[in-house]
């Protein structure tokens, strides 16, 4: 998933001296939310199997405890 592109705002800056630690500061944040994103699809691709495994337990317990077939959500 891309992020959203913005103005840089190392071009924006007044002061030229301002410009490399902007455009450092932008390139470091913008690293830590990949880096966020990629570690929460990573954990939610990890809970899939553990959500269909859990799904399907209360499927046979629901089956055979409550009497009948399990309703889908």
């Amino acid at each position: 998933m891309a992020y959203p592109t913005s103005p840089h705002l190392a071009s924006s800056a007044p002061d030229p001296v301002m410009q490399p630690v902007l455009a450092f500061q932008q390139a470091f944040f913008t690293g830590l939310l990949q880096l966020q994103q990629m570690q929460l699809q990573m954990m939610t691709a990890w809970q899939r199997p553990f959500s269909t495994a859990s799904q399907e337990v209360w499927d046979v317990w629901v089956a055979h405890f409550g009497g009948g077939v399990p309703i889908d959500a």
